[in-house]
């Protein structure tokens, strides 16, 4: 399907360091229906671009707008510079809508965990559910109180369904092993924010013996820049024997692409699972957030887009 075009609509600060930005179709147009952990990859004047969580705010289902929001990152790499640029009446381009963290119909009561920004694509299912009429908790966590986007539209929406955490009060963050004690046996978890917040989800999630699969995660960082220490490596193209060498501020995916190779992927960061690769040979060093420890130990998959190489070459089944 083709990309989309958009006119800036509202820009609108929804917190100190957060901007949200209606963007509407022109005249006349419907836009694709999406469902909620839905995404758009907006493109950059400088080439690339980034995904940004759908929003379905009560203000604004028309059929002709999308709702995106980010936060102002200090190592930002063009995405949440541009949005906080943008003001109404500029021309804005995207993908079609894109959802890798879609909300499930077929499971029980529903605690979902936001950390920050992460509260994006929650917000949608918060909305979902609702409209459903199904059971679901809602746990927001933050840095201060006056650091969170959307926290009245989220009170007049989800009542008592609703806890805000923050780190400055008394109550800090919540216990995820009494949170997750609460729900009930067929109930599942989507967790959105940094990846400390995730792995201690993860990690309070297997402990009370709950299944994996009814775990969902999406990590909201930028695209990771390079770790400073980063060595350059190899990797070795299965199918053809071609050899590609990974500098220490690419990514693999990068060094393929510039090696002039067609790579599916999507987020960038390590946690949509479309990269997932099989290693054939090496041993590889696993910075995502999409695979289990088990998988991790195996060493037989990793995800190219942020993982790198703990031996001089991977051989890859490309």
């Amino acid at each position: 399907m083709s990309d989309l075009t958009f006119t800036v609509r509202e820009s609108v600060e929804e917190a100190p360091l957060v901007r949200s930005l209606v963007l509407e179709a022109p005249e006349g147009e419907t836009l694709t229906e999406w469902h909620a952990g839905a995404h758009i990859r907006i493109h950059l004047p400088e080439g690339g671009d980034r995904p940004y969580s759908l929003i379905d705010h009560p203000d604004w289902r028309t059929g002709r707008h999308y709702v995106v929001a980010a936060r102002l990152e200090d190592e930002s790499a063009g995405g949440s510079r541009y949005i906080h640029a943008c003001r109404p009446g500029d021309a804005v381009k995207s993908s079609q809508p894109i959802n890798q963290f879609e909300l499930r119909e077929d499971e029980g009561e529903t605690l979902l965990l936001a950390g920050g920004i992460g509260i994006t694509p929650l917000f949608s299912m918060a909305a979902a559910l609702d409209r459903a009429e199904r059971p679901f908790t809602l746990h927001y966590l933050g840095r201060a109180q006056g650091q969170l986007a959307f926290t009245e539209a989220l009170e007049a929406m989800c009542g008592d369904r609703l806890t805000v955490h923050y780190d400055d009060a008394e109550k800090g963050r919540p216990d995820f092993a009494r949170v997750i004690e609460a729900l009930p046996s067929d109930g599942a978890i989507y967790v959105c924010g940094p990846a400390p917040m995730i792995e201690a989800a993860k990690t309070a999630w297997a402990l009370a013996g709950r299944p994996a699969e009814r775990l969902h995660a999406e990590l909201f960082t930028g695209v990771q820049p390079p770790v400073g220490g980063d060595r350059s490596f190899e990797v070795e193209i299965a199918s053809t024997g071609a050899v590609v060498t990974v500098g220490p501020e690419q990514t693999i995916i990068e060094a393929l692409e510039a090696a002039g190779l067609d790579i599916v992927y999507d987020c960038q960061r390590g946690d949509c699972g479309i990269c997932q690769t099989e290693v054939l040979d090496g041993i590889p060093e696993h910075r995502d957030v999409v695979l289990s420890d088990e998988e991790k130990a195996s060493n037989t998959v990793m995800q190219i887009c942020v993982s790198r190489a703990k031996t001089p070459r991977l051989v890859l089944d490309l």
